[in-house]
C-alpha cells in the first residue's frame, strides 16, 4: 500500500488528517458526487506523511519549530525576518528518494504513461477549508505544470509556502500550533480553461448571507485572474427552489469587462507555465456561459451544498477544448456561515460628498481615513494602522497588510476577489473594481468610503459626516397587521430579506427602468424608426449582445423584478405597472420622440391611461412580457401585478383585456391583480372596482392631492397637504369598508403610517390588512401599527 500518494477515487472526508482539506473534499465528490453526474478531474493526494518525512528526513521538525517560536506574536516585527530563515530551509532540503518514486509513479498512472502530462499542483493543508478557518490562499498552487522535473519542483515549492509571512501569520491569528499543521499536495488533471473560462460560485450570496440564491462568478481563461481580482467578472444569480423546479432560475446577471485573459505561456515567454493576454473586445462584451451551462453549475452547486450540508465556496472550470465543465475545488464558506443575524446597522450619510470613484461595495458600511496607495509590499511601511488601502489589487501576501487598513479600495476584482473575501473575512468595508482609484485619489488624501445601500459603493472627497443607526430585530414586535416594504431597488432586496418586513407592498417598475434600463420603450420597438442621432447610436451601443432591442428591456426588467421577488419568495411581491408621467418619461433616453408636452403631467397622460393608447401599447406590451417571464418562466409565482391611476370602470376593463391580450391574464397560473385606490373614483366606486381586482392598495399620496384638490408638486399649497385631514381619512376608511364587504385585501403605502403614530392607529382600527413602508421606516412603523394594535385590544 502507498504511504505517500492516494488516488482521489480512494478518498473522502475521513481523510483529511492525511491529505488536508482541500483534497478530502475533491476524493469526496469524486466518489459521493460524481455518480449525480458532478465532474470532477482525476488526481491524487501527496500526502502528509510526505511532508512528514521530507522534514524528517533533512532534520528540519525541531529546527523550525524552535524558530517559529521566537516570533513576536504580538509586534509580528520578527516575522519576516524568521519567516525567510525557514523558507530557506525548506528550500534547500531535499526530497527523500522514496517520495519522490511514489510521487512519480502515481504521475505516470495518471497521466497514462505519458510525461508531459499538464497538471495543477495545488497545496492542501490539514487547517485549511475548514468551516471556520479557509486558509484560502495562504499556501501556493502551481497551473500548467508538464513533466517529472517540473512536477517535483512545484511540490517543493507547495512545502516551501507553508512557512510564507502570509500562511504563519494567519496560524498565529487562528492560534494553530505551526508545526501540527500538516501539508499535503493535489495533483489534478489540468482542465483546459485557458481555452475556455472559470470562476468562483458561492451557495449563498456573499454580501447578505441571503441563503436561498447561488452566486457565481467568472471570466475567460484560468480561473485565478477570478480569485486574484485581476479582472472584474461576469456574474450570475440563481434562485435555489425554483432550480429545483426545473426552472430557469437565473434571477439576475451582470457583465463584466473581464480585462485580461489567463493562458497556458507555450513560449516560455514569461518564464511561468502561464501568462496574461489582453482580452479580445468581442470576448470582453460576450458572456462567458450560457444559460444551460450557468444551470448546469448551479444544480451542481446545489447538490455539493446539500451533501456537505453548508455553505460552500466552489471553483469550477469549463474546458475550451472538448467543452466539459468540471467542479475544480469546493470548501466550506467560512464568513455568513460564521455570522449571528440579529442587529442591523444602518449607515446614512449627514451630507453629499464629492464622488471621486465607484465600484461594487462589500459590506454596508461608511469609514473615513487616510487614503495610503499601495503598488507593491515595497510600499508596506507606508501603511499605518487606521488608514484605508488604495491598490491596483491585492494578493494573499498582503494579507498581515490588509488587517492596518480600516478599507480596501481598488482598481480591479469583483466580489469573489481576494480583496473581497479578505474584507468580508476582516469584517471592513471595501470596494472594488473602480477601474481607476490610484489614479483619482492621492496619496494621504482623507477620503470616506460609503457603502450603504444597493451594490454599489462611493468613495468620498474629504471626512464626509455619518451617523449609524442599530436596530435589534430580535426586538421588533410582532403584528397582525401585515408590514411590507415599498421598494424600489432590486439591488437591496436581499439584504432587506432579513428583516421583518412580509414581502413587498409595492414594488416601483418605473425606478427599475429608469435605473437600470434608461432607455424608453417606444424607442426600442420603433428603433429602426428613429432618426440618425447619437441617441439612437447611444441606444444601439446599449443593446448590444441581445437578439433585439426590446428584448433588452424584457430581460433587464424581467431580472430586475425577479431579483426582488426571490428575495422574498414565497411572500407577495406587489408589482405597480409603470407609473411614470410625460415629462418624466421624456427623460428617457430616446423619450423626447415619444412624449407630448402637457401643463399638468400630475394629472395627465399616466397610468392605466397609457396601457391601452396606441402611443404606448407596445411598451405596455414589453411590461407584461417580462411579468410572463418572472412567473411562468423563473416559476416566481408570488408576484402580483397592480394597475396605477385607473380612472374609470370602462378604463380597468380595458387595461384588463388589454394585459389579457399580452398574456397576461388575470387568474391563470395563479395570477392576482391589484388596483391602486388613489382617485376619489376609485373610493366612490369601490365595490364596482372590487368586482375586476383582486385586491387594493392605497396610494396615499395621490389620494391626498386630489382630494384635496392640491399639486404636491407645488410648494405654494404644500402646507395643505395632510393625509389626516379628515375628508382624505373619510376616504381611506371608505375604501377599507368597500374592500372589506367585497372579501378582497386592502394595504396602504406611503409615509403618513412612520411618521404618524395617529395615522396608524386609524388604519388599524379600520382593519387595514397591510401596511407598507420604505426600508428605512419599516422598523418604527412595525412600532407604531404595534402600539395601534394594543390599544384596539385594551379600549375593546
Amino acid at each position: 500500500m502507498n504511504t505517500y500518494t492516494i488516488p482521489f477515487n480512494k478518498i473522502n472526508l475521513t481523510h483529511l488528517p492525511e491529505v488536508g482539506g482541500k483534497n478530502a473534499s475533491l476524493g469526496e465528490m469524486i466518489n459521493k458526487l460524481q455518480p449525480l453526474g458532478i465532474e470532477v478531474p482525476e488526481g491524487f493526494a501527496i500526502t502528509v506523511e510526505s511532508y512528514r518525512a521530507f522534514l524528517s528526513h533533512n532534520k528540519l521538525t525541531e529546527t523550525l519549530k524552535q524558530l517559529l517560536n521566537t516570533i513576536d506574536s504580538k509586534s509580528l516585527s520578527t516575522l519576516p525576518k524568521i519567516a525567510l530563515q525557514c523558507r530557506t530551509l525548506v528550500t534547500n532540503a531535499v526530497m527523500p528518494d522514496e517520495v519522490k518514486a511514489e510521487i512519480l509513479n502515481a504521475y505516470r498512472q495518471l497521466s497514462g504513461n505519458q510525461n508531459n502530462l499538464s497538471v495543477a499542483v495545488r497545496s492542501s493543508a490539514t487547517a485549511e477549508d475548514l468551516p471556520t478557518a479557509s486558509f484560502a490562499g495562504q499556501h501556493d498552487s502551481f497551473l500548467n505544470i508538464r513533466g517529472a522535473e517540473n512536477l517535483l519542483n512545484a511540490v517543493h515549492k507547495c512545502y516551501v509556502s507553508l512557512f510564507n509571512d502570509r500562511a504563519i501569520k494567519y496560524r498565529i491569528d487562528n492560534r494553530f500550533e505551526h508545526m501540527q499543521v500538516g501539508l499535503s499536495v493535489g495533483v489534478q488533471y489540468m482542465v483546459r480553461s485557458d481555452e475556455g473560462c472559470a470562476g468562483v460560485i458561492f451557495t449563498i450570496d456573499p454580501e447578505s448571507g441571503f441563503e436561498n440564491a447561488i452566486y457565481m462568478t467568472g471570466a475567460w481563461g484560468l480561473g485565478e485572474n477570478v480569485v486574484q481580482g485581476a479582472v472584474t467578472p461576469d456574474e450570475y444569480w440563481i434562485f435555489k427552489p425554483t432550480l429545483a423546479q426545473g426552472k430557469n432560475a437565473i434571477i439576475s446577471r451582470k457583465k463584466g469587462e473581464k480585462e485580461h485573459t489567463m493562458v497556458y505561456d507555450e513560449k516560455g515567454e514569461t518564464g511561468r507555465p502561464v501568462k496574461n493576454i489582453e482580452t479580445p473586445l468581442y470576448k470582453r462584451t460576450a458572456w462567458i456561459l450560457s444559460d444551460s451551462e450557468v444551470l448546469q453549475l448551479a444544480k451542481w452547486s446545489y447538490e455539493i451544498e446539500k451533501h456537505y450540508a453548508m455553505a460552500m465556496d466552489i471553483e469550477w472550470g469549463k474546458d475550451g477544448i472538448t467543452n466539459k465543465i468540471y467542479i475544480l475545488q469546493a470548501r466550506p464558506e467560512t464568513v455568513h456561515s460564521q455570522k449571528e443575524h440579529g442587529k442591523v446597522y444602518t449607515y446614512k450619510l449627514k451630507e453629499k460628498g464629492k464622488i471621486l470613484c465607484k465600484g461594487k461595495a462589500v459590506g454596508k458600511k461608511i469609514i473615513s481615513g487616510r487614503a495610503c496607495i499601495i503598488h507593491s509590499l515595497s510600499d508596506a511601511h507606508k501603511l499605518q494602522q487606521g488608514d484605508i488601502l488604495i491598490a491596483d489589487i491585492t494578493n494573499p501576501d498582503w494579507n498581515s497588510l490588509l488587517r492596518k487598513a480600516v478599507s480596501i479600495v481598488t482598481n480591479k476584482g469583483g466580489r469573489t476577489s481576494h480583496s473581497a473575501i479578505v474584507a468580508r473575512e476582516l469584517g471592513i468595508a471595501a470596494i472594488v473594481g473602480t477601474g481607476k482609484a490610484t489614479q483619482v485619489i492621492k496619496d494621504g488624501q482623507i477620503i470616506t468610503v460609503a457603502n450603504m445601500e444597493g451594490d454599489e459603493g462611493n468613495v468620498l472627497e474629504g471626512n464626509v459626516p455619518f451617523e449609524v443607526l442599530t436596530d435589534d430585530l430580535s426586538k421588533v414586535p410582532k403584528t397582525a397587521t401585515t408590514p411590507l416594504f415599498i421598494l424600489a431597488d432590486p439591488d437591496r432586496a436581499f439584504e432587506l430579506s432579513h428583516y421583518p418586513g412580509k414581502g413587498v407592498g409595492l414594488l416601483r417598475m418605473e425606478f427599475i427602468i429608469n435605473n437600470s434600463i434608461l432607455i424608453h420603450p417606444m424607442a426600442l420597438v420603433q428603433f429602426d424608426q428613429l432618426p440618425e442621432s447619437p441617441v439612437k447610436n447611444t441606444i444601439a451601443q446599449m443593446t448590444t449582445g441581445y437578439k433585439s432591442k426590446t428584448e433588452y428591456f424584457v430581460h433587464q426588467l424581467a431580472e430586475s423584478i425577479a431579483k426582488v421577488a426571490a428575495a422574498f419568495y414565497p411572500n407577495q411581491v406587489i408589482l405597480r405597472m409603470s407609473d411614470f408621467k410625460t415629462n418624466e418619461y421624456a427623460s428617457l433616453i430616446g423619450g423626447q420622440y415619444y412624449e407630448p408636452k402637457e401643463e399638468n403631467p400630475m394629472i395627465g397622460f399616466r397610468g392605466a391611461s397609457r396601457y391601452y393608447d396606441q402611443r404606448y401599447l407596445p411598451g405596455f406590451g414589453l411590461e407584461c412580457e417580462a411579468v410572463l417571464r418572472v412567473r411562468n418562466e423563473m416559476g416566481l409565482t408570488n408576484v402580483k401585478v397592480m394597475i396605477p391611476f385607473c380612472r374609470t370602470i370602462a378604463e380597468a376593463k380595458k387595461v384588463l383585456q388589454t394585459m389579457e391580450s399580452f398574456g397576461l391574464k388575470r387568474g391563470e397560473n395563479g395570477l392576482e391583480v391589484y388596483v391602486m385606490i388613489e382617485i376619489p373614483s376609485n373610493v366612490i366606486l369601490a365595490d364596482k372596482f372590487a368586482q375586476l381586482f383582486d385586491g387594493f392598495s392605497i396610494g396615499s399620496n395621490d389620494l391626498t392631492q386630489l382630494t384635496l384638490g392640491l399639486d404636491r408638486d407645488s410648494e405654494i399649497v404644500s402646507h395643505l397637504f395632510d393625509e389626516n385631514d379628515e375628508a382624505v381619512t373619510t376616504m381611506i376608511a371608505q375604501a377599507i369598508a368597500a374592500a372589506k364587504n367585497a372579501g378582497i385585501k386592502i394595504g396602504l403605502c406611503g409615509q403618513a403610517p412612520s411618521d404618524f403614530p395617529e395615522f396608524s392607529q386609524f388604519l388599524v382600527e379600520n382593519g387595514i390588512d397591510s401596511i407598507s413602508f420604505t426600508p428605512d421606516a419599516l422598523i418604527k412603523g412595525i412600532e407604531n401599527i404595534s402600539k395601534a394594535e394594543k390599544k384596539l385590544l385594551t379600549d375593546a
